[in-house]
């Protein structure tokens, strides 16, 4: 029985030391890159620059500046014309992600299919 405990002790402790040497999982992202550029068509656009200034646009209509709450009313009025719209948001990498997840919640309360614009890498 004494070389029974003595072979339990000894694998307690095998099995403590490799523990500690195995990586826990963690959560491995690999952010989307675009490697072709898809229209999706009718597009409204909005727009959220370095300093924080938002902008709205739809079709090939030029972006024109606007608070937050103009948003929501913007997004809206397309939709009543174009059923079908997407949105598309463009961010600049400065910009804090909250800023960006309350176009999202607009989107997400009035039901718009949304889509986030990437970049492009150049062809080499």
């Amino acid at each position: 029985m004494a070389s029974m405990t003595d072979i339990i002790f000894l694998l307690l402790i095998f099995f403590m030391i490799t523990s500690t040497l195995v990586v826990p999982n963690a959560i491995k992202l690999t952010l989307p890159q675009a490697r072709k550029q898809t229209a999706a068509k009718p597009l409204s656009r909005v727009t959220i620059d370095a300093g924080g200034n938002y902008y709205v646009a739809f079709g090939k209509q030029r972006e024109k500046r606007v608070s937050f709450d103009e948003i929501a009313p913007f997004l809206q009025e397309r939709a009543l014309e174009e059923p079908e719209m997407y949105v598309l948001l463009y961010a600049d990498e400065s910009v804090p992600y909250k800023e960006i997840v309350k176009i999202l919640n607009v989107a997400n309360e009035n039901r718009f299919k949304i889509a986030l614009a990437t970049r492009v890498p150049r062809q080499r």
